[in-house]
């Protein structure tokens, strides 16, 4: 990170993560031993088959030294803990930061959709919200992170040639040039500096 990057940090609330094919690996590479205490809430929307129910949050749960649940309607997006979507549902966080589940249909051929999260929190968090868009084998998180970038907020987007999958990556970066295009590690590196900013 370069120090025209590092002069792009923002004070942010929350940080929403999308993910697909090959995202799971990198999760745990981008989220495995944050120091405690932990201070930002991290939502993730990770593509699922519909027919399953999802286990992320119990296999993240093991694997993490953070709060790991699955993101419930009604329920505070809670800080320093990590918030998966269901499996079935487009997760969105409304105003006040609070969660709002919906069967709607799919977007972009899937549902949780990261555009839908990334959308929604652009409006309810504006300036103060962080979007990442990691590996994945389609252009869904691009319109999302794109909203991000209109409301002001930060965004960054997995480099493609480290993706396992780079479509998704691609997908974003054709939409709007994003703040940062960096590897996992480097990602890791923007998340450790984000959540210092967010100390009291």
């Amino acid at each position: 990170m370069n120090a025209t990057q590092a002069s792009m940090l923002r004070e942010v609330d929350t940080v929403v993560i999308g993910a697909s094919a090959g995202g799971i690996d990198a999760l745990l590479v981008l989220l495995n031993g944050l120091p405690a205490p932990w201070r930002l809430p991290v939502v993730v929307v990770v593509h699922l088959p519909e027919t399953h129910e999802s286990r992320l949050a119990e296999v993240f749960r093991q694997r993490l030294g953070m709060p790991v649940c699955e993101a419930q309607d009604k329920a505070h997006v809670a800080p320093g803990t990590l918030h998966f979507a269901p499996a079935g549902y487009h997760l969105s966080i409304e105003r006040g930061g609070v969660f709002s589940l919906s069967c709607e249909p799919p977007v972009r051929w899937s549902r949780p959709s990261i555009d839908v999260l990334m959308a929604s929190a652009a409006d309810a968090y504006g300036t103060r919200v962080a979007g990442m868009v990691l590996t994945g084998a389609n252009d869904d998180g691009a319109e999302g992170l794109l909203a991000i970038h209109r409301a002001g907020g930060l965004t960054a987007v997995q480099s493609p040639d480290e993706a396992q999958v780079d479509t998704m990556p691609l997908a974003a970066i054709a939409r709007h040039t994003p703040n940062y295009v960096l590897s996992l590690r480097a990602l890791r590196t923007l998340l450790l500096q984000l959540d210092s900013r967010h100390a009291p």
